[in-house]
């Protein structure tokens, strides 16, 4: 067991905002159990942070899965005696038209974006009651749960009712001492988002500060709301995306 001031949950963080919020949380000291469902990019990410004299375990596997979940839990309290913070970044966007758009897909987009970050809440409040020392549950939504996209009716819902779950957690968690929030990412650069070679040029434009989030951008807000300084913010949305919520052009 790692005697560490804190320990963290974070979903979705074999690579891009996820990554980078666990790697700027160890370099803070705080030890990180992170999990993704691609087993070589979850291994490459516990080595990055480890490298960086970081403390991190990887538990691969799906994040909507409860036996993944409880692995998750179990890992962070057997490895460093605690949980602290539950950051349920993992998502899925499947783009499609909304007249066309598939039961499979549909039921894919639920299950990872709103099972995914229920029942991740639901055993890691569990944890830290039983613990009771308080702690703090992220979630990460979206601008498109503010303001319509086109093609992203199903991913746009489940953003939208991650926001509301943070409200309503405010009901359940707040006598415990945990503070439950949502980030919501505008455009940013991802390992995914560059795949589209006018990604830079199309968002540079649409925004109003000039350009896309960065992983750092988005990351650095996280670290504040999981943060000591923000223990009496809860059941808020902080909107991170250059003001794009504002004007909202579509691409």
């Amino acid at each position: 067991m790692i005697p560490l001031e804190k320990s963290a949950i974070i979903t979705g963080a074999g690579q891009g905002i996820g990554l980078k919020i666990a790697r700027m949380l160890a370099r803070k000291g705080t030890s990180i159990v992170l999990n993704d469902q691609d087993e070589t990019l979850a291994q490459a990410a516990e080595m990055m942070i480890r490298e960086d004299g970081g403390h991190c375990i990887a538990v691969t596997g799906d994040c909507s899965d409860p036996l993944i979940i409880q692995a998750m839990v179990d890992t962070a309290v057997d490895r460093f005696g605690k949980l602290d913070i539950a950051i349920a970044n993992a998502g899925i966007t499947l783009f499609g038209d909304f007249l066309n758009y598939t039961p499979e897909a549909f039921r894919r987009v639920m299950e990872v974006n709103l099972a995914g970050t229920f029942f991740l809440a639901q055993a890691t409040t569990k944890q830290m009651i039983q613990q009771g020392s308080g702690g703090s549950l992220l979630f990460t939504s979206s601008v498109v749960g503010i303001q319509a996209h086109k093609n992203l009716a199903a991913y746009a819902m489940t953003k939208a009712a991650i926001n509301m779950l943070a409200k309503n957690l405010v009901v359940e968690v707040s006598a415990h001492g945990i503070n439950v929030n949502t980030i919501a990412p505008g455009a940013t650069l991802t390992e995914r988002t560059l795949e589209d070679p006018d990604y830079i040029s199309t968002w540079s434009r649409l925004t109003p500060m000039g350009r896309p989030g960065t992983v750092s951008d988005i990351a650095s807000a996280a670290l504040f709301l999981v943060s000591d300084e923000a223990r009496h913010i809860t059941g808020q949305c902080l909107v991170v995306d250059g003001g794009w919520t504002s004007v909202s052009p579509n691409p």
